[in-house]
């Protein structure tokens, strides 16, 4: 099953409303869609990676899929969200920052966070196929928005061909209608 970005930035809003008493999902969400790091690698970070960074810190992440290095960035955002759930989680630093209830010290999966963001989606009765994938995603189509062009969000995304970014920018009918009502 394909997923779905979110779109709307009202429907963002409204999960970041419905997470804010639940510090672990509402950074994950965060992170997720300020990130554009696949959820495998969000996963694969450590309390110790994070514990002391600061607005604009970067953090250097192996990706697994790829085995390519990327980086992580802290934006105000994440780090308020960060934050607050290292205030309230009381996490040690060799713990994943999202860590599973299973197991001594195991991440979160990526099928848990299949469930959980379809599962914030349905509670604010948003329908579309969500799933992990929904917040990398999201941040693309959003950064689409803010008009960062496609190059720039393929190297950021790693991605290998233009046609693997073609299928993350979510172009709408709607927006290649409203082009060709453009004079030149």
């Amino acid at each position: 099953m394909k997923v779905e970005p979110i779109i709307n930035m009202k429907d963002i809003k409204s999960i970041k409303k419905l997470l804010v008493d639940r510090p672990r999902d509402r950074l994950l969400f965060v992170l997720g869609i300020n990130s554009g790091l696949r959820v495998q690698d969000i996963l694969s970070l450590k309390v110790s990676d994070v514990r002391t960074c600061s607005i604009g810190d970067r953090v250097s992440i192996k990706e697994k899929k790829t085995g390519k290095e990327n980086v992580l960035i802290l934006n105000k955002e994440i780090k308020t969200a960060l934050d607050e759930y290292l205030r309230c989680a009381k996490r040690q630093d060799d713990h994943y920052l999202f860590k599973s209830r299973k197991g001594q010290n195991y991440p979160l999966t990526t099928y848990a966070v299949t469930m959980m963001v379809q599962r914030w989606c349905d509670e604010i009765n948003l329908k579309i196929n969500a799933g992990a994938h929904t917040l990398r995603k999201t941040w693309c189509y959003q950064q689409r928005q803010m008009g960062s062009s496609w190059e720039l969000l393929a190297k950021r995304l790693n991605h290998s061909t233009p046609s693997i970014t073609r299928r993350y920018l979510g172009v709408q009918e709607e927006e290649v209608e409203e082009i060709l009502m453009k004079s030149i």
